[in-house]
């Protein structure tokens, strides 16, 4: 069974989260001897590591490493109190482009084999990191001390909305609460009581009890020896050591009572979308004619050097061959003959091909007009070509007559869109992230041209 995944998140700082985090561990491991409890950190305050690090043993890896890829085992350490942890890293940053995608961390966690509880400290901020955090969460503990950082649990919850997670999983835990304080009149007794009921009124589910503030406790972070003491030994005559207590308690009920973890959820899907894009692949390739549309030549379904070409709504697809294409062009839009003399030029047509996309539109009977479009679906430049008679006294340009051989299978304002694949590797264009991208990219091409005709 994959582990269940608690991730202590809040935007707001200084709410007492980390504290909580390492603290749960303990509690959960003294709770439960035989149950496997895991704990790591994407801030880099190292506190995990001060608590946990048994002498000055070094780390065999760390939080980097994890979600490089690297397999869990490798990575964690047996700590203090039985607890395993991952070590902290300060190179984190260099990894944000890496965790654009919510569901990393969870992929790399379904496939670890870490059994038992894990325990996810965040950021004070809803990052990527904490993104992946939230994604991979069976159960979500928002720590709150104030109506400030009650109101900032929003966003946690627009994030589950937008990425259509349960918000069954978030909970809200006021921590910080000062007990000595009484309320003299009002419906409340009770900061707590305050909190909880601005939590209910929003909404907001809520865990059973409070972590009060506690001087004894805050201490225990604070000393000259720069160690990170545990509540359960250095507290015990404290308030919070009974609410963790609990705390820990409704956290292992809850695990046991789930029997269908996120990251089961997240690897079937993954499974899903992964067949449904083989699938999509398999269509696309299976619709196309590995003939050259150019010139008819029986085309290999692999080691293609070629350009690939859709139509607007891509009912007409297929490749065209890059010395085909080349010669159509440089013979009808830069009127060269070919030849060595031309050699240079076309191979810089082709090598700039590689970052652009072509489209041939024909917006009235008698006009082809050659297009090329960067990246990002802007036109870099656009040559007019006349369809009938002849061009200056000379025959039509090939490139009007390649058009004309398409035509029947194209709509009133349909164009084609083409695009140079990676020479050798030009039928990789079909995969699904290049094919995804070439889409976008014809969509684009669409409103412009669009915009263009009504201009």
């Amino acid at each position: 069974m994959q582990p269940y995944v608690v991730t202590i998140a809040s935007e707001k700082g200084g709410v007492g989260k980390t504290t909580l985090a390492t603290n749960l561990a303990i509690y959960l491991k003294a709770l439960r001897e035989d149950l496997a409890v895991t704990l790591f950190s994407f801030d880099n305050h190292f506190s995990v590591d001060q608590m946990f690090r048994i002498g000055s043993e070094k780390p065999r890896g760390t939080v980097f490493d994890l979600l490089l890829g690297r397999p869990l085992p490798e990575l964690v350490a047996t700590g203090e109190f039985g607890v395993q942890y991952i070590p902290s890293s300060l190179r984190l940053p260099e990894l944000r482009p890496r965790l654009r995608d919510p569901s990393l961390l969870a992929s790399l966690l379904g496939r670890s084999g870490l059994g038992g509880i894990l325990i996810i400290d965040t950021r004070p901020d809803l990052d990527e990191f904490t993104a992946n955090a939230l994604f991979a969460a069976d159960r979500v503990i928002v720590p709150v001390k104030d109506t400030p950082s009650l109101e900032n649990t929003r966003r946690l919850y627009r994030f589950f909305e937008h990425h259509d997670l349960p918000k069954q999983a978030l909970r809200i835990l006021p921590c910080l609460v000062d007990s000595r304080i009484r309320y003299q009149d009002g419906p409340f007794e009770n900061p707590y009581q305050l909190l909880k009921a601005y939590a209910l009124n929003r909404g907001y589910r809520c865990m059973e009890g409070f972590i009060a503030k506690s001087p004894k406790v805050e201490s225990l972070n604070t000393n000259p020896e720069g160690k990170v003491y545990p509540v359960l030994t250095h507290g015990r005559g404290t308030e919070v050591h009974l609410q963790l207590a609990h705390l820990a308690r409704q956290v292992i009920l809850d695990a046991d009572a789930c029997e269908d973890r996120r990251l089961d959820s997240w690897l079937r899907q993954e499974q899903d979308e992964i067949r449904r894009r083989q699938l999509e692949h398999r269509q696309r390739l299976e619709r196309v004619a590995f003939r050259c549309l150019a010139c008819g030549k029986a085309l290999p379904t692999a080691g293609l050097e070629a350009f690939y070409l859709e139509n607007s709504d891509g009912r007409l697809a297929g490749f065209v061959e890059s010395p085909c294409l080349t010669d159509l062009v440089f013979s009808s839009v830069y009127r060269n003959r070919q030849g060595d003399a031309d050699s240079g030029l076309r191979d810089m047509f082709l090598e700039s091909a590689l970052r652009s996309y072509f489209v041939l539109s024909g917006p009235e009977p008698d006009r082809l007009v050659f297009h090329r479009f960067d990246e990002d679906g802007r036109i870099l430049s656009s040559k007019t070509l006349t369809t009938g008679g002849g061009f200056f006294g000379r025959s039509r340009p090939p490139l009007t007559q390649f058009w004309e051989r398409l035509r029947d299978r194209l709509g009133d304002d349909d164009f084609l869109l083409l695009r140079r694949g990676v020479p050798g590797q030009a039928e990789d264009l079909l995969a699904n992230r290049p094919y995804r991208d070439f889409c976008r990219t014809r969509q684009l091409v669409s409103m412009q041209l669009s915009s263009r005709a009504h201009d």
